[in-house]
């Protein structure tokens, strides 16, 4: 079996200096918000050009909490996309706010800068872009129409640590940025972990006071938070693995070079299309294929691990059939929803073995095209 992400063999490769770090903060007694979380913020803060990073114990709370920072609430709206995962929006309605949905480019599977003026209204607060599978969004578009009409951005780049527009990383660029350290992720934990990313002092200091229960100085507290403080195993974990994230992406990029090589002779498949001037780091190979429920069975019977993010898009999805959003709104969405497939990525994916998996995937695309 050839997995989508093998931790195990990253775990081959530093697993003895994470043992240590492990360890280390076993013996210091020091478990919460202590020097590897702290030092893991500074670090993560100078690596994503950010002036300020706060650590989370989830994604979703990244996205959760960046919301609330801006004061969006009940009556606002945030323009976001549908072919995400559904963490995007769940945070949208932790905080009552209603999300408004927009097409996609169907070239890079992101939101479609063009789409969004439409849907802007008097009640619109915010743009969340989502950086899918590790392709940074068209962000100079975004941006330009948010100054004009008065938005934040909050860049979701859950599965784009590392990834860059214009040279600018990913979750500089808007309001405030938001990562996940799930453990499949290009940069990931052994547990759950997040990361909010921002420019601005206001914000930071306020998302600092509401990961910790709504108060900056300890048994004061200011308004409603939560418990959100990545924890120092995790935190110790993240910085052995932080040296390694450029190398791992750019072994991941070198994999999906090798992929668009493979699969160069077979118009049936479409390889990832990346935007000028970015570094898309590739937390996910996925290609457009006909057939494509049939195909990704017999894949699995082959042994590889192909995933499909994600089969029903948010505004068919039954936690969201209270905004009226019928089958055929957002036509590009739905039609990629059933035909991408993402195939096993990782910086350890051998040669060989994406070979067996191009040949496999040609060989039943032709298989179903003979029978069509």
């Amino acid at each position: 079996m050839i997995p989508i992400f093998d931790s195990k063999r990253q775990y081959q490769e530093i697993g003895s200096d994470i043992e240590k770090a492990v360890c280390e903060v076993l013996r210091s007694g020091a478990y919460i918000l202590g020097p590897n979380t702290k030092a893991l913020e500074q670090e993560l803060a100078e690596y994503t050009q950010s002036k300020y990073a706060i650590a989370l114990n989830s994604g979703t709370d990244a996205l959760h909490l960046a919301l609330r920072a801006l004061d969006i609430g009940a009556g606002d709206e945030v323009i976001t996309t549908a072919f995400t995962f559904v963490a995007t929006t769940e945070a949208i309605g932790i905080v009552n706010a209603k999300p408004v949905f927009v097409d996609i480019d169907p070239d890079t599977f992101n939101i479609d800068p063009a789409k969004i003026e439409a849907a802007i209204t008097p009640k619109t607060k915010a743009i969340i872009p989502v950086h899918l599978y590790g392709q940074p969004c068209d962000m100079d578009a975004i941006m330009d129409i948010a100054k004009r009409h008065d938005l934040y951005v909050i860049e979701d780049a859950c599965q784009a640590m590392g990834a860059t527009y214009k040279g600018r990383k990913v979750g500089s660029i808007g309001d405030i940025g938001c990562f996940s350290f799930y453990p499949t992720k290009n940069l990931g934990g052994m547990g759950d972990g997040g990361l909010i990313t921002t420019n601005a002092e206001h914000l930071k200091d306020r998302i600092i006071a509401l990961r910790n229960h709504g108060g900056a100085i300890r048994y004061h507290h200011d308004e409603i938070g939560v418990n959100s403080r990545l924890d120092e195993i995790q935190s110790a974990i993240l910085r052995v693995k932080l040296p390694h994230l450029d190398s791992w992406n750019k072994k991941r990029r070198e994999r999906a070079a090798i992929y668009n090589e493979l699969f160069a002779g077979c118009e049936d498949i479409i390889t990832p299309k990346e935007l000028d001037d970015t570094y898309c780091i590739y937390h996910q190979y996925t290609v457009k294929i006909p057939n494509r429920d049939e195909i990704f069975d017999k894949m699995h019977e082959a042994g590889i691990g192909t995933m499909l993010y994600y089969p029903i898009p948010l505004h068919l999805q039954k936690v969201h059939e209270y905004l009226g959003v019928g089958r055929g709104s957002l036509p590009h969405t739905e039609k990629n929803t059933d035909i991408v497939m993402s195939l096993p990525m990782f910086p350890e994916l051998t040669r060989e073995e994406q070979e067996f998996i191009a040949n496999t995937l040609i060989k039943l695309v032709e298989e179903a095209k003979a029978l069509a």
